[in-house]
């Protein structure tokens, strides 16, 4: 695990953008159809001049040849991401959930991967966004799992599996996944705070835009040296919760707002 800053890309946006919107850590799955649903119309309906997927989007990403699979999930909801990408430009970036995802995905759907950190340079200020995970520095388990699963050795590895196999896997893990949730055992790191601001000033910014936590809100971030800083949450989507958990973070001149997304 390593305490130093990543490497920071940078994408900056066409004159032409008004207001860009942010997602993540809807967790798609077949299993939820309400969720696939609220997407669904997200895409149809959002009049965003470009949308931002910071990872987790699917529940869990097994390969990108599950694309190739006739009557997949995978395939049904790249199919309208594919629609909606003729419209705007959609990016995303790699979760906890789906790290595998690839060239493949990318090529099917029109979709721009971005690397995680990415400094977007919009409406006069620079915005650092994260998928979150990296951060969680706290979560050691997970952290040693991270640095295995971003290996591409092991990805390679694990891809060469067939397609049945890698299912199954995925399956499992959901499964353990939820008997942890609900453990008495069961710990989920924050952001460390420290960590955070060295990105921050890494990547020459004053906000930190990320998901993964499912703790929607915003910190004022204090360092030591008084350097000030703010960390924005997103929220995660689940319309099958009580009540519903469906919210997009909107970008402007005017600043950041939280668009709740209405039920249907």
């Amino acid at each position: 695990m390593t305490l130093q800053p990543p490497a920071i890309s940078e994408l900056v946006a066409p004159a032409d953008w008004r207001v860009v919107e942010f997602i993540s850590d809807l967790h798609l799955q077949r299993e939820e159809p309400a969720t696939v649903a609220a997407f669904g119309r997200y895409l149809r309906d959002s009049t965003a001049d470009a949308v931002f997927m910071l990872g987790d989007l699917f529940e869990v990403w097994v390969g990108d040849d599950s694309l190739d699979e006739a009557g997949s999930f995978e395939a049904e909801c790249c199919a309208a991401i594919a629609q909606a990408a003729k419209e705007r430009p959609l990016f995303f970036m790699h979760g906890n959930r789906d790290f595998l995802v690839g060239p493949h995905f990318a090529g099917s759907t029109g979709v721009r991967l971005l690397q995680d950190p990415t400094v977007l340079d919009f409406a006069g200020d620079r915005w650092l966004l994260s998928h979150g995970d990296a951060l969680c520095l706290d979560d050691v388990e997970y952290q040693k799992f991270r640095a295995v699963a971003r290996n591409p050795q092991w990805q390679a590895q694990l891809l060469s599996l067939p397609l049945a196999a890698r299912r199954a896997q995925g399956k499992s893990a959901r499964a353990q996944s939820e008997a942890r949730k609900h453990s008495p055992e069961a710990f989920y790191g924050d952001v460390d705070t420290a960590m955070a601001l060295q990105w921050l000033a890494a990547a020459g910014s004053r906000t930190l835009i990320h998901g993964h936590t499912h703790r929607p809100a915003e910190h004022v971030l204090r360092g030591e040296d008084g350097t000030q800083a703010r960390r924005v949450v997103l929220s995660d989507w689940d319309l099958a919760a009580s009540p519903p958990r469906a919210e997009v973070m909107r970008l402007s001149s005017e600043g950041l707002e939280r668009v709740p997304l209405a039920p249907m």
